[in-house]
Formats: structure tokens, C-alpha cells, sequence
């Protein structure tokens, strides 16, 4: 319910519809994320961690922003960051009229994992939903000595207005005593998973939702093929094609390329580690939603995740959210069994602007209208 309610709060609010109508009904509530905001206070809560602040650059580099990342031991005892990109880097950052990707940058999420590196890190997952950018990760690298110089030899600057220019990309050197500290290994819990490039890729799919007019998507689209051609002749990765290359505007593949990151479905990540299938087992329902069901909520985000894991266990599931642009049967292919939107006899900008204000009161109608249905009637 991005820019509304946390998912501690959407699973409340839920809770309390399905028990207007069904007061004894035994329902559990499990929070999740799939790598998108919210993803560091889920783990947290699951793994009884904490918060660190730090204060980074934010998405677009005349301000900063008060951000940061969480921390736990893990069983070994070792230390454990989830850098969360979208507090540094992310679209809810800006107001509509300052989205621009041709200017944001991922440069203050290298700060981060900056950060847990030098506060001794052993691994740090990065959490890459949300983001207000589609630089390719360049910001993030240079926040951690990479240089990506034009043909001139001049740095070629924040934002993705630059990956065209890009003419010769150069590690950190190690011989600077002024060098970045090394970096743990790095697990990238991707919210989809789409590639870098293509009608599929970050510009395309992600580049409109974050303020891309049709004439500047064409140009990401070419600044990030210019950057996959950079990275392939200077680093030795070919990035265009890697699945979920493209989430983040491409911070995910320019993870892979400059980091050595591993990229991983986040949703099955965290729901391993909050112990998802367990919650599940048992149960007569499973709801889950988001703030729009479409699509994309069918490729790697919660909604999709949950209907796999509750398939193994042959339990019903039920999407609820702000505003369900799926169809029943195609919900159904994907294995969900009832859809209920909050927003309801229209879909105009006003009525999405007014389910934001009162979204916790209308998902608790909306999980009403579900249990009046399915629950009530089977009870």
C-alpha cells in the first residue's frame, strides 16, 4: 500500500474487516515485503534487529535525506545488513513535479551499503523496490570509487543523462589511500523480473512510473544499452539479459557488474526467513494485496508469491487491494481465487487520491465485503 499504510498496518486493517463479520474467526497476521518498501522492517521484525540511521545523499543530489539500514546477527553471529534503496534513492522521495530519471540518482544507496560495510557487515541484503531512478547503479558505484568517464575523460555526472556518454568505466583503485572500503558479499532481493533492456527492460516498464515523458524513455533505454556495451568491454559482464537486471532502473545489474552481487527472487528470500509456510499450513484462507494489482503483481511481488506458496498447500487465496486491474480469470491462472478492490464505481485520479486518505477504513470494508462472501457463507 505503497505511500499509505506499512504492511503491519494493511495486515491490521484487514484483520479487523474479517472479524466485523466473522468475530471468531482465528486469524494470523504475518507481514510481508518482496523487496520493495517495507522490506528492512519486515526482516527486522523477523529477525529481532534494529535500525541504523544514516544521512545520505537522496535521490536527486542538491539534498540529503535522513535514511538507513538494518541490523541483526544472524545464527552464526555474524553480522547482517538489509540496505532498503528506496529510503535513500527512492521515488516517495520527490514530489511529482521533481520525478525526473534523467537527473535522480542511486548515488546516496552506495552510501549505504558504504555504511554497513564499514560498520562491519559480514553480508548485506539490498532491498531495490521503490526507486525514483534509472541510472543503472552508476550513482550507487561511484559512491564507492567507480569512474565512469566520457570520451574526453571527464566524469559524465549523476543521473541517467549520462550512460550515453559513458566511454571507459574504471574500478576503484586500490592503490588510493582515500580508497572504499571492501565490500561484503551482496544478495539483491529483486521485486520483479524484468531485464535491463528490451520492451520488458527498466526503461520501458519502470521509466513512466517515475516521471519518464515517451521521448526520455527512448533515451534511457539507449544511455542503458550504452552502459551494458561499457560494462561488457570494461568490466566483463554482460548484464542486457539477467533476470531482474532491470529492477531498480537497472541498480540491480549494476550490483551484479560492479559489486559481484547475487540477484534473488526477494519475495522467496523473506518469505523463507519469516517463515511463510508455516504461517500458512492449516489455513482455510490466505489473504494478501497491494496497493495495485496488475500485472506486475504478477511477476515476483507479494501477491504472486503468496498464491504459489499457498498452491503447494492447496489453501485459497484472496487479493485485496486499493485497485484491482486484474480480471478474475486471469487471477485465477495465477492461482487466486477471489479479488475485492477498495476503490469501487470508478477509477479516476480523484477516487485513487481519496482511497490513499482513507486507505486503512476502506481495506477494512474491503476485507468486510471478502469475508461477507467467502466466509460468512461457508460458515
Amino acid at each position: 500500500m505503497k505511500g499509505s499504510l506499512s504492511a503491519p498496518e494493511a495486515c491490521e486493517a484487514v484483520r479487523r474487516g474479517l472479524l466485523d463479520v466473522c468475530p471468531t474467526a482465528r486469524v494470523r497476521v504475518q507481514p510481508m515485503a518482496d523487496g520493495g518498501e517495507g522490506t528492512a522492517r519486515v526482516l527486522i521484525a523477523a529477525r529481532d534487529g534494529r535500525w541504523i540511521r544514516c544521512r545520505t545523499m537522496g535521490p536527486r543530489s542538491d539534498r540529503k535525506v535522513d535514511a538507513g539500514y538494518g541490523w541483526w546477527q544472524n545464527e552464526a553471529g555474524e553480522a547482517v545488513a538489509v540496505v532498503e534503496m528506496a529510503t535513500a534513492s527512492g521515488l516517495t522521495l520527490l514530489d511529482r513535479a521533481e520525478r525526473d530519471p534523467l537527473q535522480t540518482t542511486t548515488f546516496g544507496t552506495g552510501q549505504l551499503l558504504e555504511a554497513a560495510a564499514r560498520r562491519g557487515a559480514r553480508h548485506v541484503w539490498l532491498a531495490v523496490g521503490g526507486s525514483a531512478t534509472v541510472d543503472g547503479g552508476v550513482g550507487a558505484a561511484k559512491a564507492l570509487g567507480w569512474r565512469f568517464l566520457d570520451a574526453t575523460g571527464k566524469d559524465v555526472g549523476l543521473g541517467a543523462g549520462g550512460l550515453e556518454r559513458i566511454a571507459r568505466i574504471e574500478p576503484p583503485a586500490l592503490d588510493e589511500p582515500s580508497r572504499p572500503v571492501a565490500l561484503p558479499p551482496i544478495t539483491v532481493l529483486c521485486d520483479v523480473d524484468n531485464p535491463l533492456l528490451g520492451t520488458e527492460g527498466a526503461a520501458r516498464v519502470f521509466g513512466p512510473q517515475k516521471g519518464a515523458a515517451p521521448d526520455v524513455v527512448e533515451r534511457l533505454e539507449r544511455g542503458l544499452s550504452s552502459l551494458a556495451d561499457a560494462i561488457e568491454r570494461d568490466v566483463g559482464t554482460d548484464v542486457r539479459a539477467l533476470p531482474g537486471g532491470g529492477a531498480a532502473g537497472g541498480l540491480a545489474a549494476g550490483a551484479a557488474a560492479f559489486f559481484g552481487a547475487a540477484l534473488e527472487p526477494g519475495f522467496e528470500v523473506i518469505a523463507d526467513a519469516t517463515g511463510l509456510d508455516g504461517s500458512i499450513e492449516g489455513s482455510a484462507w490466505v489473504v494478501t494485496g497491494e496497493g495495485r494489482f496488475d500485472t506486475q503483481s504478477l511477476r515476483g511481488k507479494v501477491v504472486s508469491g503468496v498464491a504459489r506458496r499457498a498452491a503447494r498447500q492447496d489453501v485459497p487465496v484472496a487479493v485485496i487491494a486499493g485497485r484491482a486491474e486484474v480480471g478474475e480469470q486471469e487471477a485465477a491462472r495465477h492461482g487466486i481465487s477471489a479479488v475485492e478492490s477498495c476503490i469501487r464505481g470508478g477509477s479516476s485520479d480523484t477516487a485513487g487520491a481519496e482511497a490513499m486518505d482513507h486507505a486503512c477504513e476502506l481495506l477494512r470494508a474491503a476485507a468486510g465485503r471478502f469475508a461477507s462472501e467467502h466466509l460468512a457463507r461457508a460458515s
